[in-house]
């Protein structure tokens, strides 16, 4: 399976937004320049996050977007499928009701292997919250900021 930028820009955006909220809505030009993502292309993903329940527009001069939610509660399977749909790897009847129902699925082997491979995705990604993603986020600028003086140390 191969997400789609819908996917790995918008997981980016939320992981942003959650860091970056403080009490506060943030603006989406913020987020665009801090991630380097299209402005009109990030409206599109909120727009999605917006419909499924994850992100709440404000309105107004101090206005933006937040979480509607804590970020404890926010998997990024949740994330993942408001922006890319279903997460299996395959069109299959038996992963995805909504499909067609194929002529050989009575006898279909392979069905179990998209099946295994399908649980283990979505278990992953539903076992991964936003707020783990802010904590390594922090981390990561924390080693960064420390590496950054290292090297700033090193050339004086």
């Amino acid at each position: 399976m191969k997400l789609t930028t819908k996917g790995r820009y918008g997981l980016r955006a939320m992981v942003d937004l959650a860091v970056n909220t403080d009490d506060e809505a943030v603006a989406l030009s913020q987020i665009a320049e801090r991630q380097g993502i299209s402005l009109n292309y990030l409206e599109q993903l909120v727009a999605r996050l917006k419909k499924s329940g994850i992100v709440n527009g404000i309105r107004g001069a101090q206005g933006g977007y937040v979480l509607a939610m804590p970020a404890e509660e926010i998997s990024v399977g949740d994330i993942l499928r408001a922006l890319e749909g279903d997460l299996s790897p395959v069109d299959c009847y038996e992963l995805n009701s909504t499909d067609t129902p194929c002529g050989s699925s009575d006898i279909c082997v392979t069905k179990y292997v998209w099946k295994r491979i399908s649980d283990s995705i979505n278990d992953a990604v539903d076992g991964i919250m936003l707020s783990d993603l802010v904590a390594e986020s922090k981390k990561v600028q924390a080693e960064a900021g420390i590496r950054q003086v290292k090297q700033t140390n090193q050339t004086c």
